[in-house]
C-alpha cells in the first residue's frame, strides 16, 4: 500500500461520514419508537445521548437498559425502517469529489465500516465510488452495537491491507468508536460532526473535529505531516 511519499492513506467510516444518512436514521429511529412505545425523538437529543454500546442509549432513553430480547427487537426494528430509507440517501457533500481527486493524484483509501459488508458493496458501487477505494470491508457478522466492534473490524481491515504502516494511516469517522478503533492499530482520527455524535462528545476523544470532509482530509494530511 503506497500511498505516496509523506502522505496519508485515509480509511474512511461510511455510515454518517461518507454516507450522508444521519436524517435516515432519525426517521428510522422514530418509526422505530412508535412501534415499542418510545417518544420521538430529535436530531439534537439523539446526538446528545447517542453512544455505543447501543443498548447504553436505549438504556438513556428508557432508564433502564434493555433486556437481551428487548434489544434484539429494538435492532431488528430499527434496521427495517432503516433499510426502507437508505436507497434514496446520498453521499456527504463533496465526497465523491475528494474521493476521486486523491485517487487520482495516486493516493490510496479504504473504507472501513460495521455496516453488513452484503449490504455496503452494493450501495458503495450504487454510488460509484468502489474503484476509489484499495479496499472495501463491511461487517462480516456480529458486534456492530458493541463498545470493541469497530475496532475488531478496524484489526481485520488493516490486517488485510498490503503494507499497511499506522504511521501514515488516519481513519476519517463521525463517531468516538472510530478515533478508538484508530488508536488500536497505531493509527490516527480526524471526527466529523456530520453523522452520530455531537461535538461535544467528539471532542472528549481527543483528536481533531471537523465539519466538513474537505477539512478532514486537509487535517488528515496535516497531522502525518507533523508525524
Amino acid at each position: 500500500m503506497d500511498s505516496g511519499t509523506g502522505r496519508a492513506h485515509i480509511v474512511w467510516d461510511w455510515n454518517g461520514t461518507l454516507l450522508h444518512d444521519i436524517d435516515a436514521v432519525i426517521a428510522a429511529t422514530n418509526a422505530a419508537f412508535a412501534e415499542i412505545g418510545l417518544p420521538p425523538i430529535t436530531l439534537e437529543r439523539y446526538r446528545e445521548l447517542y453512544c455505543v454500546p447501543v443498548p447504553r442509549f436505549y438504556e438513556r432513553l428508557m432508564g433502564r437498559l434493555p433486556t437481551d430480547e428487548e434489544w434484539a427487537g429494538m435492532d431488528e426494528v430499527f434496521h427495517r425502517h432503516y433499510f426502507a430509507r437508505v436507497e434514496q440517501v446520498g453521499l456527504a457533500e463533496g465526497a465523491a469529489e475528494l474521493l476521486a481527486a486523491r485517487r487520482e493524484a495516486g493516493l490510496t483509501q479504504s473504507l472501513c465500516s460495521l455496516a453488513p459488508h452484503d449490504h455496503l458493496v452494493p450501495l458503495v458501487r450504487r454510488h460509484g465510488i468502489e474503484e476509489h477505494f484499495v479496499r472495501v470491508d463491511g461487517n462480516l457478522g456480529g458486534g456492530s452495537g458493541s463498545s470493541t466492534g469497530k475496532a475488531r473490524q478496524m484489526a481485520a481491515h488493516v490486517t488485510a491491507l498490503d503494507g499497511f504502516d499506522p504511521r501514515r494511516t488516519v481513519v476519517v469517522g463521525d463517531a468516538v468508536d472510530d478515533a478508538v478503533a484508530a488508536a488500536a492499530v497505531g493509527a490516527r482520527a480526524v471526527l466529523y460532526t456530520g453523522g452520530s455524535h455531537s461535538r461535544s462528545s467528539l471532542r472528549a476523544a481527543g483528536v481533531p473535529v471537523v465539519d466538513s470532509l474537505t477539512e478532514a482530509v486537509e487535517v488528515a494530511e496535516y497531522v502525518i505531516g507533523e508525524h
